[in-house]
């Protein structure tokens, strides 16, 4: 993944900052909504198994909470606009997998379910919302030795 670009005509590569903050750091390049939706897919899959494997698959809170730590872990590669397809993906496998055996979908009424989707976006939407944060444009070059600006 590249994280900058060279400059036109030879300049230093070009960095951001947020304002106020003293760490400069390359942009990152997010993953795209479909991409993002893909990969969560794929991963709750993976999880399902893995906690399967383990046996910690019908052990209460234990699925909720992995994949909570899941959709905050993928929310955080991708933009916020994939937050409700990662939510999504979430609580598909958790429900299919982890409330009910056999890859079942089950319907406990719709605030139940709605309540299980929102806490899946939240985690995920959360976790890109600092990539909409605003930032300033720094250049390497003009930065002094010291780290000063």
């Amino acid at each position: 993944m590249r994280t900058h670009r060279a400059g036109a005509g030879g300049r230093p590569p070009m960095y951001r900052a947020r304002p106020g903050g003293r760490r400069y750091h390359p942009v990152r390049a997010r993953a795209a909504a479909a991409t993002s939706g893909t990969a969560a897919l794929l991963a709750c899959g993976a999880l399902a198994l893995g906690l399967g494997a383990l046996g910690d698959l019908h052990a209460g809170r234990a699925p909720y909470l992995a994949h909570l730590a899941l959709c905050a872990l993928l929310g955080g590669c991708a933009r916020p606009r994939a937050a409700p397809l990662i939510g999504l993906a979430a609580w598909l496998c958790c429900n299919a997998f982890a409330e009910h055996r056999h890859a079942e979908l089950g319907w406990a009424g719709p605030g139940w379910e709605l309540g299980h989707y929102a806490m899946f976006t939240a985690a995920a939407w959360l976790a890109a919302l600092p990539a909409v944060l605003p930032r300033r444009t720094v250049r390497v070059a003009l930065l002094r030795p010291d780290g000063t600006a």
